[in-house]
């Protein structure tokens, strides 16, 4: 196989994505999926389908890899330990912080250049200009892949420590699964009422987002909480979800999920009666 640019091990609907966005900036590409039949469509585009994971790992200086997650990762990667030595591996596979620092130690054994990455986007999204994707690890290889990793949205260095990326990234997803949580249960209360949850989602869409700009005040009181000043107290937060635990008990909706939020948000507060 004549080299390429860049090899991507994982042919997902986000690997293709990257794939794509690969191709359509004129980057050479090398592809391997478990399946072979998902890398026929990207062949008709141009990428370079290999027949192994060792052969696709020898056909590129910067290897990607998108699976299902971290066990997969060391299944396809530690067999080929010996071809991937002075090489960039960008790991984009969604893993814990404490995974993506493991993968980095047996990089460095293996003599292999480690970036751990998380993309904070949908497969659709790759390569638009909202899209961003996090990084951390090997400084100096992100430094020199970033013209490629750019490709598929803001590439964002987050520090040298393999795990950082990994660590932003369930942070954000954890902050946008009990937001869709949050939605769900206003929507089951709001449909004991006669509602629907396309009403209420008209209205959730610019409420919620003129609420993210107090992201920048919680922040200064987690960071430095003797300097910070609430403009609501605890006690007026636990109050309020206190009203919506009820409410929701009222519509036959369960009440675990304000229970936690204000397990988080005000937890030193004595509960009310719901």
């Amino acid at each position: 196989m004549t080299g390429t640019d860049v090899t991507v091990l994982g042919l997902g609907a986000m690997g293709r994505a990257l794939v794509v966005a690969l191709l359509r900036a004129g980057r050479t590409v090398t592809v391997w999926n478990r399946t072979p039949e998902k890398t026929d469509t990207l062949a008709n585009s141009g990428a370079h389908p290999a027949e192994s994971v060792s052969v696709a790992v020898q056909a590129s200086p910067l290897v990607l890899v998108c699976v299902v997650d971290e066990e997969t990762v060391h299944e396809l990667i530690e067999p080929v330990a010996g071809d991937l030595r002075g090489r960039t591996l960008v790991n984009l596979t969604t893993t814990t912080p404490e995974q993506a620092r493991a993968m980095s130690r047996w990089a460095g054994a293996a003599r292999v250049e480690y970036v751990d990455g998380g993309i904070m986007a949908v497969p659709d999204m790759i390569g638009g200009g909202d899209t961003f994707v996090l990084y951390s690890g090997a400084a100096e290889a992100f430094d020199r892949n970033r013209p490629v990793l750019e490709l598929f949205g803001r590439a964002v260095f987050v520090g040298d420590d393999a795990g950082a990326a990994a660590m932003y990234d369930l942070a954000l997803l954890g902050a946008m699964y009990a937001m869709f949580a949050g939605f769900e249960q206003g929507a089951a209360m709001v449909r004991g009422a006669g509602g629907t949850a396309g009403e209420l989602a008209a209205m959730a869409a610019p409420f919620l987002q003129a609420m993210t700009g107090s992201f920048a005040e919680f922040a200064v009181g987690i960071d430095t909480p003797a300097q910070y000043e609430p403009v609501q107290s605890a006690e007026f937060t636990a109050a309020a979800i206190d009203t919506v635990a009820r409410a929701g008990a009222e519509a036959g909706v369960p009440t675990a999920l304000p229970i936690a939020v204000r397990a988080v948000l005000a937890g030193s507060i004595d509960a009310a009666c719901p």
